[in-house]
C-alpha cells in the first residue's frame, strides 16, 4: 500500500511539475514540513531527475525553491506551537495526528541537543517536521531557529538534488521506472528510519 501511495504520489507530481515548477516544488516543501505526510525523498529528487532531463528548472532553483519551503512550513510550526502553548498541543494534538508520544519525542530531543537540534532535525525523519513545536512552546529564538533551519534544510535539499541528478544521468538504467525508483526512495527512507531509531527514539526514551 505504501508502495502505491508513492507511486500514485510520483505520478501526480511528475504530471503536474512542469507546468507548477518552483512554485509547486515549494508548496510542496511547506506541506511536508507540517503535518502532511509529503516525502521530500520524493519531492526534490523527482525535480533534479525532470530538471536534467528536460532542462526546464535549474538545479539551484530547485534546492532553493526546496529550502524556502521547508522553512515556511517550519516557521508556521514554530508560530502555531508558541500561540497554542504547551497544555493545549498536549490535550488537542491528538486531533490533527500530534499524539503525546510525538510531541514529548521532539521537546526532549531539544533538551537533549539545545539549539543545535533544530538544524540536525532537518536531516532526520519524523522529527523533522515536529522539532518546530518546541521550540515555539520554549520561545527559542526565532532567527537562530530560522538561520538553523534554513542550513539544515539547504544541506538535506542539495543531497536529494544529487541524488535526482545522479538518476538523470543514468535514466537509461532506469528506464524512467516509477516502480524502482520509488523502492529506492523507500530504501533511503529506510535507512533513515534507521537513524532516526538510534538517535532520537533510543536517546529520547533513555532520558525519558
Amino acid at each position: 500500500m505504501v508502495t502505491d501511495s508513492l507511486l500514485g504520489f510520483s505520478e501526480w507530481y511528475l504530471t503536474n511539475l512542469e507546468s507548477g515548477g518552483y512554485l509547486l516544488v515549494a508548496g510542496l516543501m511547506l506541506l511536508e514540513s507540517t503535518l502532511v505526510p509529503i516525502p521530500s525523498e520524493v519531492i526534490i529528487p523527482a525535480a533534479a531527475y525532470v530538471s536534467y532531463r528536460d532542462g526546464g528548472m535549474s538545479l539551484g532553483g530547485i534546492i532553493i525553491a526546496g529550502t524556502v519551503g521547508s522553512w515556511a512550513g517550519a516557521a508556521i510550526m514554530y508560530w502555531l506551537s508558541r500561540w497554542l502553548g504547551w497544555s493545549l498541543l498536549l490535550r488537542y494534538g491528538i486531533y490533527v495526528g500530534l499524539g503525546q508520544a510525538k510531541i514529548l519525542t521532539a521537546r526532549r530531543f531539544m533538551e537533549r541537543y539545545g539549539p543545535a537540534s533544530t538544524f540536525f532535525a532537518r536531516l532526520l525523519p519524523v522529527i523533522r517536521h515536529l522539532i518546530g513545536i518546541p521550540a515555539g512552546v520554549l520561545c527559542l529564538d526565532f532567527r537562530y531557529y530560522s538561520l538553523a533551519t534554513l542550513a539544515g534544510s539547504a544541506i538535506w535539499c542539495t543531497v536529494l538534488a544529487w541524488l535526482g541528478m545522479e538518476a538523470g544521468r543514468n535514466r537509461e538504467a532506469l528506464q524512467a521506472s516509477l516502480r524502482l525508483t520509488t523502492l529506492s526512495v523507500l530504501g533511503v527512507m529506510a535507512i533513515l528510519l534507521l537513524l532516526y531509531y538510534c538517535f532520537v527514539y533510543r536517546a529520547t526514551r533513555i532520558r525519558g
